[in-house]
């Protein structure tokens, strides 16, 4: 117990997984804390009522809304964090989503390093999590400097359809960048056997690229590796003048006692919202207001995407298996008629007849949604939540507590009419309805699978948490990697960018512990 290590990572996810995979095969010696266990394999993986309705997956913890009403958020501690059940789509942030963007509610700030930095870490980002794709084709692309390490994930015939007749519109349908270990040239050597489990779910055949199977397995029987499971960190530890880290307060297998682990530099990834949290719980008498704090501006800036999960039912029958295959980005700086962001466009990779019960009359019979899910396209849409300080993570009697208000609505609105308008008039949206299940519980706030914000980095130590490196401005070796660091959230998965900007700070510590 008393091991010093080179580097502490607090968190397995998207950030902390991919960090860790650095710095193990730099030949760091680092100590990886995991609150949680390794997601078990079971054939509930793959059951929609358990998944779905049951929250099999989810945390059982209950926070606050900002009116202190409880709150179930739809999140998970695993191995791997909450990219064991994302979608695996892994898009780049666009060039512009870096710069100052003018809202219909606001104004989006300046990242304090631009896209050609980004560049580089996206394409080792994208080889690291087997990313499929196809340049070229989505009007907003950014710039590349290689192209997609995988080729794009064909259409199904029902999806083909459909893009075809929204391009015959002047649209620009694009492949979604997806991180699938799928073959279609030889499916005898393919993992990913290209199912209706996927999106939102486990992966039971482990063929989803996420943190634990692309990041953790590869190193962790490393001899410099040493992976700690169910290890909730409490607090990180500073020196007497509060101005270096020196370790992390454990609690082991929820026993309530606790242990110090001791390192030269500690790396917070918990999430947006929980290492927000944590540095909010790591307040002394000297920091009373929390670790790294000194700005007030820890918990703060929380956003979480505009999302909506919409249904188009049309005559035509629907028996496409894996639907996330393409998407749409016309929209995404607006149009003539509304020159302000708009927002992205998605199928939902899976889609089953019980999502359909939270919906439904009560007493539906089965067959009735079954039937209804044979003619179903399920969409996903999401527009940019636009950061503000208000919008922000406090801890309030102990607990988590989420202090937010919508915002960017009309931009969102927008969104939606104009797509289910485009279904409509290219033949494959007689009907629309949404699809509330999607969301795990009937309160959007709990849907925070894509939390960003509430430790921003910059360079202004007054308006922001992080420095450029994602180091503390105010303690000289901690590190926060996960979405926390996004000073806006642009309006595409965030996945991607939380990986390519761990590879990026991953490497910066490796200059730094030479």
């Amino acid at each position: 117990m008393a091991e010093h290590y080179d580097v502490i990572i607090i968190g397995t996810g998207a950030g902390g997984g991919t960090i860790a995979h650095e710095l193990a095969r730099a030949g760091r010696r680092i100590l990886v804390l995991e609150r949680g266990s390794f997601l078990p394999r079971e054939k509930a993986n793959w059951d929609t009522t358990e998944v779905f309705l049951h929250n099999r997956y989810h945390t059982q913890e209950t926070w606050t809304d900002k009116d202190g009403r409880p709150l179930h958020p739809g999140t998970g501690y695993w191995v791997g964090g909450n990219t064991k059940v994302y979608g695996a789509a892994l898009f780049r942030l666009r060039k512009e989503d870096f710069e100052v963007k003018t809202h219909k509610d606001g104004v989006t700030p300046e990242w304090p390093v631009k896209y050609d930095v980004f560049e580089p870490y996206y394409t080792k980002a994208e080889e690291l999590f087997s990313v499929h794709g196809e340049g070229g084709i989505d009007p907003t692309e950014p710039p590349r400097s290689k192209p997609f390490p995988y080729p794009a994930i064909s259409n199904e015939p029902r999806l083909q359809e459909i893009a075809d007749a929204v391009k015959a519109l002047g649209y620009k349908p694009f492949p979604v960048p997806l991180g699938l270990k799928l073959n279609e040239a030889n499916r005898v050597k393919s993992a990913c056997i290209r199912c209706d489990t996927c999106d939102g779910y486990p992966c039971l055949v482990e063929a989803k690229a996420d943190a634990e199977m692309n990041c953790i397995r590869p190193i962790m029987d490393l001899p410099n590796v040493t992976l700690l499971t169910g290890a909730k960190a409490t607090r990180v530890l500073t020196n007497a003048a509060g101005s270096a880290a020196v370790g992390v307060e454990v609690e082991l297998d929820g026993s309530g006692k606790t242990t110090s682990f001791f390192g030269d530099v500690i790396v917070v990834a918990c999430g947006a919202i929980n290492s927000a949290a944590l540095l909010l719980r790591s307040a002394t008498d000297r920091d009373p207001s929390g670790l790294a704090n000194s700005s007030d501006m820890v918990g703060r800036h929380f956003m979480f995407h505009n999302s909506a999960a919409v249904l188009a039912l049309s005559p035509a029958p629907n028996p496409a298996i894996y639907m996330k295959t393409f998407g749409i980005n016309d929209f995404y700086f607006g149009e003539k008629a509304y020159p302000y962001p708009m927002g992205s466009i998605q199928p939902i990779g899976s889609f089953q007849y019980e999502m359909l019960k939270g919906d439904a009359p009560p007493l539906t019979p089965a067959f009735v949604l079954e039937k209804m899910k044979t003619h179903a396209v399920p969409w996903w849409l999401m527009n940019e939540d636009l950061p503000d300080p208000g919008n922000r993570v406090r801890i309030v009697d102990g607990a988590i507590r989420l202090e937010y208000t919508k915002n960017n609505q009309e931009s969102f609105k927008r969104l939606v009419d104009r797509w289910i308008d485009v279904l409509k008039r290219a033949g494959h949206g007689e009907h629309v309805l949404p699809l509330h299940a999607y969301f795990k519980k009937n309160i959007p706030l709990e849907g925070v699978g894509h939390q960003t914000g509430t430790c921003r980095f910059g360079v202004d130590p007054k308006q922001s948490v992080l420095d450029v490196n994602c180091k503390t401005h105010d303690v000289e070796n901690l590190y926060v990697v996960d979405a926390s660091f996004f000073p806006s959230s642009g309006a595409v998965n965030p996945s991607l960018t939380i990986i390519a900007n761990a590879i990026r700070v991953g490497e910066h510590l490796i200059d730094q512990l030479s």
